[in-house]
């Protein structure tokens, strides 16, 4: 079962790189054994309800299916809700400054700046799509199961109102960080989006996904919806689950 992929050991990565001073400004970086260079470069934000509870392991192992697959994978750490300076705007300030340490160190890494994307599941769904929002040069952005409506997460109060200590209030308290943070209200004018969400998917509902993409695509948005059918929260990253092969073809077809 996909449950016993928060337990279970990831491979190992090929370096680890600080892009800040704090311990949890970090980066785990794989690279493909070829010597087709440059690499097309897939940066993962990991989820968890942006709590410092979980952390990025579970995320390296289909981080490292994928760069089995030929793609350079960079799995970022970040400030969480219980870390000194995590939550919003802490945390997103962290994603934008791991993608610009990327993308400054790109020649150094052999990675295709051409072909830069970015994915997140659960809560690292929501990062990704505010990343590409603020970073245009992002090629593609890939949604796993993501909370991609905010103030639908508070009225349903996922997670024990985790998008209340995120933003550090309800949308009455803060209406000005759900107005910037919620992928609802943010406009991606220029990457392919990619929302895939499991159909048996009990800790996201699936019609998050659904409607952020209609209503994307009410807004002209180059925005496309993958719904796998029987597909768990979970199983949208981990390698051994009968989902993943359209999660992997998904994130192959945009990028190569």
């Amino acid at each position: 079962m996909s449950e016993d992929i928060l337990s279970r050991q990831p491979p190992p990565a090929d370096l680890r790189l600080s892009y800040g001073s704090d311990p949890n400004q970090f980066i785990d970086l794989r690279l493909p054994g070829s010597e087709r260079k440059p690499f097309a470069l897939v940066i993962n934000i990991h989820g968890g309800f942006w709590r410092s509870k979980y952390n990025l392991d579970h995320a390296g192992h289909h981080c490292s299916a994928l760069t089995a697959k030929g793609l350079a994978t960079a799995n970022l750490e970040y400030r969480r809700v219980g870390n000194e300076g995590g939550a919003w705007p802490g945390t997103f300030a962290d994603i934008r400054a791991a993608y610009q340490f990327l993308t400054q160190n790109a020649q150094k890494f052999d990675f295709n700046t051409q072909k830069i994307g970015v994915m997140g599941h659960s809560a690292g769904g929501q990062l990704a799509l505010c990343l590409a929002a603020h970073e245009p040069r992002a090629r593609a952005v890939i949604s796993l199961a993501g909370v991609v409506d905010l103030e639908r997460a508070y009225q349903l109060h996922l997670s024990n109102d985790a998008v209340v200590e995120f933003l550090r209030g309800t949308p009455a308290e803060v209406p000005d960080h759900y107005r910037e943070a919620d992928p609802m209200h943010l406009s991606i004018a220029n990457a392919r989006q990619w929302l895939i969400h499991g159909e048996s998917d009990d800790t996201v509902p699936p019609v998050f996904s659904r409607d952020y993409v209609a209503r994307k695509r009410s807004a002209k948005e180059n925005v496309h919806l993958l719904e796998i059918s029987g597909a768990s929260h979970l199983d949208l990253i981990d390698p051994h689950s009968a989902a993943w092969k359209q999660v992997e073809q998904t994130v192959l077809a945009s990028l190569t």
